[in-house]
């Protein structure tokens, strides 16, 4: 399939998805209760301040806008896997308020999604969408870099304990600094984006594989982090 068909797929997925939530509106994803797709106080409810996550094993530093839990996962598991498109500006203005705190924004700054298990064309690829919405809320400190795809097909990493987490993901990334549009040159730098950060595997996969290609990793920025903030223990969970 050729990069034309690719646009015009994606434009009508998200023409069609406007349409039913014009003509069947969703209720809030939090509450469901107030008209959505996320109602004012569920969307208050999800404003706090991005904090640095605790250490994982081979990750970068990982700042994180909320805990995996409550409201914060509810309203992210719409977005992931129920569809919820809309519900990609609100995340993706979360996202970037974590971007804002760490600092590491610039015009030099690569923010690097991982990648999805999904074709790059369909609706299946949620961290591209936030990476590009965080960008844009970012005034353009940056740019999004595709830099990351599967060398192998992995497991999901659901339902996996820590020790299985880490070997699934080990070599699963390759890195193609190409993307870039050419060489990497002195001075750029990359930003993982990711969803979810649980063990810590799949960050610290997708570090070690653009390191290996030869881009510096500063850190990572993540929606929600596993246990430690409602008191659990770091990547604590299935």
């Amino acid at each position: 399939m050729n990069d034309a068909i690719r646009r015009t797929r994606r434009v009508l997925e998200r023409l069609f998805s406007v349409l039913l939530d014009l003509l069947l509106p969703q209720p809030c994803a939090a509450c469901s209760v107030a008209p959505g797709p996320l109602c004012g106080d569920c969307l208050r409810l999800l404003e706090r301040r991005p904090r640095q996550c605790a250490p994982r094993p081979g990750c970068p530093p990982v700042w994180a806008a909320g805990p995996y839990s409550g409201v914060d996962r509810r309203v992210l598991l719409a977005f992931k896997e129920g569809g919820a498109d809309a519900l990609a500006a609100p995340l993706g203005a979360r996202l970037a308020a974590v971007y804002a705190v760490t600092g590491w924004s610039g015009p030099d700054t690569l923010l690097v999604p991982v990648p999805g298990r999904g074709p790059p064309w369909r609706r299946s690829r949620p961290v591209d969408r936030l990476a590009a919405v965080c960008l844009e809320r970012s005034a353009g400190a940056g740019r999004v870099a595709r830099l990351l795809r599967y060398r192998r097909r992995a497991r999901p990493q659901v339902g996996l304990g820590r020790d299985e987490r880490l070997t699934n993901r080990r070599g699963a990334f390759v890195a193609d600094p190409g993307a870039v549009g050419g060489p990497v040159r002195s001075g750029l730098r990359a930003v993982v984006v990711d969803d979810v950060l649980t063990t810590g595997a799949t960050v610290a996969e997708a570090a070690r594989a653009l390191r290996d290609a030869g881009v510096p990793v500063v850190g990572a920025v993540v929606l929600a982090e596993r246990g430690w903030w409602d008191g659990g223990s770091p990547g604590a969970g299935p």
